[in-house]
C-alpha cells in the first residue's frame, strides 16, 4: 500500500493544484473568454506556480539549503513558501488587472493569505500540510463558484473531499505529517477562500 500512498501523493502534489484549479474555473464558468485568454492564463498560472517553484528547489538543493525535494522540516519549507506568498499575490493582481477573470484572481490572493498564515505558525513550530492546503483552496473556489455564478456543483464538491480523504490518508500513512497537520492544512486552504471572496 506504501507506493499506493506515494502515487496519490505525486497526482495530487501541491504545485498541480494551481493548474487544476484554473482549468476547472474555465470549464464552470459561463462568463465568455476567448480560447487564446484561457491558454495564455493557464500557461502563465502553470509556469509560475509549477516551473518556477520546481526550479527553485533545485537550485535550493543544489545549494544545500535543503536535504531533500520532500521539504520535511520547517526550516527547509521557510524560503518556498516566502517565495509562494509573493508569487500567489503577484498573480492574483495581475488576474484581478485583466477585467475577466476576478474570481481566480481572488483565489490565487486567498492562497497568499494562507501561505502568510503558515509561515506565521512556523514560529510556533506548527507544520501546515501544503498538500491538504492546495486541495482545501481547490474545495474553496469550487464553492465560491458555485455561490457567485448559482450553479449546483454538489457532486464535484463531493468528488473533491473524497479526494482530500485519499491524499490526507496517504499523508498520514507516508509519516509525512501529523493529523492535526492534515486537518490545519485544508480549513486554512478553504477559509482563505472564502474570506478572500467575501471580503476582498
Amino acid at each position: 500500500m506504501t507506493a499506493f500512498y506515494k502515487i496519490i501523493s505525486f497526482v495530487f502534489h501541491p504545485i498541480f493544484f494551481s493548474t487544476l484549479g484554473a482549468l476547472l474555473y474555465f470549464i464552470i464558468s459561463p462568463q465568455y473568454i476567448p480560447e487564446k485568454y484561457k491558454k495564455i492564463i493557464i500557461a502563465v498560472i502553470f509556469i509560475s506556480t509549477y516551473i518556477l517553484p520546481l526550479f527553485l528547489l533545485i537550485i535550493l538543493k543544489k545549494l544545500k539549503l535543503i536535504q531533500s525535494f520532500k521539504l520535511k522540516t520547517i526550516e527547509e519549507r521557510k524560503f518556498l513558501v516566502l517565495f509562494l506568498i509573493v508569487l500567489t499575490f503577484m498573480l492574483g493582481k495581475m488576474l484581478l488587472s485583466t477585467k475577466i477573470v476576478s474570481l481566480l484572481g481572488l483565489s490565487f490572493y486567498g492562497g497568499s493569505i494562507a501561505f502568510i498564515i503558515v509561515f506565521l505558525l512556523f514560529s510556533f513550530n506548527i507544520k501546515t500540510s501544503l498538500h491538504t492546503l492546495g486541495i482545501g483552496s481547490l474545495i474553496g473556489l469550487i464553492i465560491v463558484m458555485s455561490i457567485e455564478y448559482q450553479i449546483n456543483l454538489t457532486v464535484l464538491i463531493a468528488i473533491l473531499i473524497i479526494v482530500f480523504g485519499l491524499l490526507a490518508t496517504s499523508r498520514l500513512k507516508l509519516n509525512a505529517h501529523q493529523p492535526k497537520e492534515v486537518y490545519l492544512g485544508v480549513f486554512l486552504g478553504l477559509i482563505t477562500q472564502l474570506i478572500s471572496y467575501q471580503f476582498l
